[in-house]
């Protein structure tokens, strides 16, 4: 099972791809899209678009995890966030992807155990699980990284298979 992570932002998205069999992960890729501050939101939503495409083009994941955006008290932050989810949503649609959506949470308690684990905690966690040399940075790229472990460990994916022969 080849799973897509995002960590969904406008300003920076990140992604990684794992892949997932017998309870042993192989990290495949992992990076962030960037967008230019500044520059409109539409043509930022491009940019992420395109660059979701050729990453699902390049590595033909068979499914997504992806976070669920959180209450953000900045209407502006929340409003841009969402409509990059939306983008990415429509990428993986597009090519035949299922989105599955954790919480912060979730993600959290698949990777430590522990629902309120802080930044640090899951990196080391991402590392390690990898068997990584260095944590992946940025920041969004480890989170995206820790969506697509979340899911491989919640079942997810088994059932989508699971379905799909019936």
């Amino acid at each position: 099972m080849r799973i897509l992570g995002i960590d969904p932002g406008y300003a920076i998205l990140g992604w990684g791809v794992l892949d997932y069999s017998g309870n042993h992960f192989k990290t495949v890729a992992y990076d962030s899209l960037l967008t230019e501050a500044g520059e409109p939101m539409p043509d930022r939503l491009k940019t992420l678009y395109n660059g979701l495409e050729k990453i699902i083009l390049e590595h033909q994941p068979d499914e997504c995890s992806m976070e669920e955006l959180f209450f953000n008290r900045n209407v502006t932050t929340a409003i841009g966030v969402g409509e990059a989810r939306g983008v990415a949503m429509l990428a993986c649609a597009v090519h035949g992807i299922t989105v599955y959506e954790y919480t912060p949470m979730q993600i959290k308690m698949a990777l430590t155990g522990y629902g309120k684990a802080d930044k640090k905690q899951m990196q080391l966690m991402v590392k390690t699980i990898l068997n990584l040399k260095e944590v992946p940075q940025p920041d969004d790229t480890a989170d995206a990284v820790a969506a697509a472990i979340c899911h491989a460990h919640s079942g997810g994916s088994r059932v989508s298979r699971l379905l799909n022969q019936m």
